[in-house]
């Protein structure tokens, strides 16, 4: 950033009085840091919007307060770990745990109860995202 006495460029100009930011070096910055960026993972926020309005959408139809909470902890959770894969593709812990703990408990739910909505879609959206952060993690190498 430059100030009213700070020098823009190697060159030995100035900014003008008034100039808060130096555009030529936000320019060099610009081009200098630009590299690879990792995508959002849609996916992972996608992932994690379906588990928190599953668990609205089962509080509306049946009034479960516990339901609502698992909703909004699992849902948060998940939105957490997509954050950070979408930060840094090696950091897939929260997220695995939370949708491996999901696939558990949704998959105990369903096998007991038989019905395919809301546990079998949550279960199965999430032994899809397990399968999905494995695959990931063993098919690129660790640094």
């Amino acid at each position: 950033m430059c100030t009213l006495t700070a020098w823009c460029r190697p060159s030995g100009r100035r900014c003008r009085p008034g100039v808060i930011l130096c555009l030529d070096r936000v320019k060099e910055n610009i081009q200098k840091d630009s590299g690879p960026l990792v995508p959002l993972h849609w996916i992972g926020f996608g992932y994690a919007a379906l588990v928190a309005s599953g668990e609205i959408i089962g509080y509306v139809k049946t009034g479960s307060v516990p339901s609502l909470a698992t909703g909004r902890l699992f849902g948060g959770l998940a939105g957490l770990g997509a954050y950070q894969l979408s930060q840094d593709p090696r950091n897939i812990w929260v997220f695995l745990v939370t949708s491996g703990s999901l696939a558990g408990i949704m998959g105990m739910r369903f096998y007991h109860s038989g019905k395919f909505m809301p546990a079998g879609l949550i279960a199965s959206a999430s032994l899809l995202m397990v399968a999905k952060l494995g695959i990931s993690a063993l098919g690129k190498p660790h640094q």
